[in-house]
């Protein structure tokens, strides 16, 4: 193993080490001009932001924003917001992490900590990434049975074939992949644009939900939907993607080269994460102005929702365009779980699978438990598992931040990248935020 004081900033101090570079098929595969505008060279940096934000807007967000607006109406906006801030600043570290060291986060831990404490890393990070690819499973399976009538326990066996699509999309190559799931986000967008314009919210009430309340903190129903917004937000897989993703750019291997990637990687991201912001914030906009303005305080499944929309909109086109928004969300989170699985069981364990044998075993062991509760207890089973995943994210998300934080904040592997001092305070502050939070929804969630 390298010791951390050798690790250093440079890519080939790994190299001596046998190690692949992360994602090595795509790996420095797109180039980015030498000359030309800054809006040139934003866009050929731009496309790794989007594959992360898709993480931030996935079926399992659903369910939280939904409750969140039934019950409370905007308040809990502000939380949506600071969690949103939160993520742009984690991103931004995961970025810069692979942009100077040439590794990945998962890379990284195993360079760094000894074998028994990456192996349980490694167990902790892909038990996420099983849950989230369950939330997926579930969220595609639900859409196919409100939009096409499809039972939800086929609708998931269904979901086995998007191994297929993946594999042909990838085939494709890298630009094709970030492009489509762009798509698929507008599509997203479009969809919540009119449902916002068929709800008719109250605008005044809606940016005032944006300006955080003591009421949060004060009343322990509205606490806890807004942990459960924070923990459904945040994602661990994610900051182990966008470390290795930003590394498909051909950018120079020079202080000022890598500096100028952080740059652009970073306005991408928080670009590509306000785009979340809108999505998250929209569905609670959505529950808040139908829901809650009728009194309906209690509505907290996707189901319910896509049923009572069409009699409180006054047209069956806002549960129809709900549903598309809902198998657009599974499909696009879909994509990058894939990467995500392949960079983290690459990176931690130095191991390579065929990529369709490393995307069966993932969906596998999601398709597995959601077909068996499908099977035993229906729809109200699929929401409990959905609730299940997003507790196993919010467990392991830690164990993905103090690693990132750690490593961005060493001079020895950062060089004069390192983490200034404001952000490193800022970084642990809002790390120490997330931690006590998410231990405080496990408690409340098994105990309370």
């Amino acid at each position: 193993m390298i010791e951390p004081s050798a690790m250093g900033s440079q890519d080939d101090a790994w190299r001596t080490k046998g190690s692949q570079p992360s994602l090595p098929e795509v790996h420095r595969s797109l180039s980015i001009p030498n000359k030309g505008s800054w809006l040139k060279k934003f866009l050929a940096f731009a496309g790794p932001g989007y594959l992360v934000a898709v993480g931030y807007m996935d079926p399992g967000n659903w369910a939280t924003d939904i409750a969140g607006g039934a019950m409370f109406g905007y308040t809990l906006l502000s939380v949506i917001l600071i969690s949103n801030l939160m993520a742009i600043l984690l991103q931004a570290l995961a970025g810069k992490l692979g942009i100077v060291t040439g590794r990945d986060l998962a890379q990284a831990c195993r360079d760094h900590y000894s074998k028994p404490v990456v192996f349980t890393l490694w167990v902790l990070c892909e038990l996420a990434i099983a849950a989230c690819d369950l939330a997926e499973v579930i969220g595609s399976a639900i859409a196919l049975n409100l939009l096409f009538g499809i039972p939800l326990i086929y609708g998931v066996i269904i979901t086995v074939l998007d191994v297929f699509i993946v594999l042909m999309l990838q085939n494709k190559g890298f630009r094709f992949l970030e492009r489509l799931v762009i798509v698929l986000i507008f599509t997203i967008g479009a969809c919540f644009i009119t449902e916002i314009f068929l709800a008719k919210p109250d605008t005044q009430a809606l940016f005032t939900g944006f300006i955080p309340t003591h009421h949060i903190v004060s009343n322990p129903a509205m606490l806890y939907i807004a942990i459960g917004i924070l923990g459904a937000t945040v994602m661990p897989h994610n900051l182990y993607l966008h470390s290795s993703i930003v590394q498909t750019r051909k950018y120079e291997q020079t202080e000022l080269g890598k500096r100028e990637a952080i740059k652009y990687a970073t306005w991408d991201s928080s670009l590509a994460l306000f785009f979340a912001l809108f999505i998250n914030a929209a569905i609670l906009i959505i529950a808040a102005a139908t829901f809650h303005k009728a009194g309906m305080t209690d509505v907290a499944e996707i189901e319910q929702a896509y049923d009572l929309l069409t009699p409180l909109l006054g047209t069956a086109v806002g549960s129809v365009l709900f549903g598309v928004a809902l198998l657009a969300s599974g499909q696009n989170s879909t994509l990058t779980g894939t990467l995500a699985g392949q960079i983290v069981m690459e990176g931690f364990l130095n191991i390579r699978l065929k990529p369709w044998l490393r995307r069966l075993i993932t969906r596998l062991i999601a398709i597995i438990p959601a077909v068996i509760v499908t099977a035993i207890s229906g729809e109200s089973g699929t929401a409990q598992l959905l609730i299940l995943s997003q507790i196993i994210l919010s467990f392991q998300l830690s164990f993905a931040v103090i690693p990132l934080i750690q490593f961005t904040s060493d001079k020895k592997k950062m060089g004069s990248f390192a983490n200034p001092l404001w952000i490193k305070l800022l970084a642990w502050f809002v790390a120490t935020v997330i931690i006590a939070l998410n231990v405080f929804l496990l408690y409340k969630t098994f105990f309370g």
